[in-house]
């Protein structure tokens, strides 16, 4: 199946690297106009750099999501530029985690504020325009914590749960509209996480012998590729999906316990 977005427009946060990257790539050769947020200017012109000449067309904005007053300012100059946005994707996090009484009110409140308050409010921009056009995607990029969470596993887990929930209803509000939500749970994909995690515990292992090590703790026996995390979303953004709603996609190579 070849699978096309030619003429949408799509904005995906965290887009400068790991799996924001990677879909942004892949979205754009399958023909859309792709906005990438993140926070750095420089990351992101060294992003669009990369993606080159493709099908559709990508921009690089600086944008922190944390902020109310950015996450609207950037939304705006995108419509402006590329037009209505047809493909939200809101992907920008971190795997923030520990010992629940060492997470202190700050800890809690970064973590909503980048992973739950910045989900809320793009969609709540992108939401009213795409059930007025009947046509809409919004993938929300969570993690397998937020359907069984782990020991220390907070604020994550507890952050990815809320952001299960927000699918949950918007899916059942746009669905009416064909405004179909859905999520995608990332287990051990290699990314940048992985390789600051690899930094932090074991800076001496060749970054391959990490990737193998945790990989054979898997089912699959490896670790997952962005690429292939990318082409599920590529799935759920394109009409090859048009009767898939409120669904949480784990794309884990069977580590989740819960489906």
């Amino acid at each position: 199946m070849d699978i096309r977005l030619d003429g949408k427009v799509a904005l995906i946060t965290g887009a400068s690297k790991g799996l924001g990257f990677a879909m942004a790539r892949t979205f754009a050769e399958a023909g859309a106009k792709v906005a990438l947020l993140a926070r750095g200017q420089e990351s992101l012109d060294a992003a669009c750099s990369e993606i080159g000449t493709v099908d559709g067309e990508v921009r690089g904005y600086a944008c922190d999501v944390t902020s109310a007053s950015a996450i609207e300012t950037t939304y705006r100059a995108v419509e402006n530029d590329l037009g209505p946005i047809d493909i939200l994707v809101n992907n920008a996090g971190s795997s923030a985690r520990g010992a629940f009484p060492e997470i202190t009110d700050e800890m809690w409140q970064s973590d909503f504020d980048l992973k739950v308050f910045a989900a809320i409010r793009l969609c709540r921009l992108a939401f009213p325009s795409m059930m007025e056009r009947k046509s809409g995607r919004i993938i929300n990029v969570l993690n397998v914590g937020a359907k069984a969470p782990a020991a220390e596993g907070a604020p994550t887990a507890v952050s990815r749960a809320a952001g299960l929930a927000l699918t949950k209803v918007l899916a059942c509000e746009g669905a009416p509209h064909n405004v179909l939500v859905n999520s995608l749970h990332v287990g051990k994909i290699e990314s940048d996480q992985w390789v600051r995690r690899r930094d932090a515990e074991t800076p001496s292992m060749p970054l391959e012998e990490f990737f193998a090590k945790e990989g054979e703790k898997l089912p699959m026996k490896r670790m997952g590729t962005a690429q292939e995390f990318a082409n599920v979303a590529l799935f759920l953004a394109s009409d090859a999906a048009s009767y898939v709603a409120g669904t949480a996609i784990n794309v884990d190579g069977g580590l989740s316990p819960v489906t």
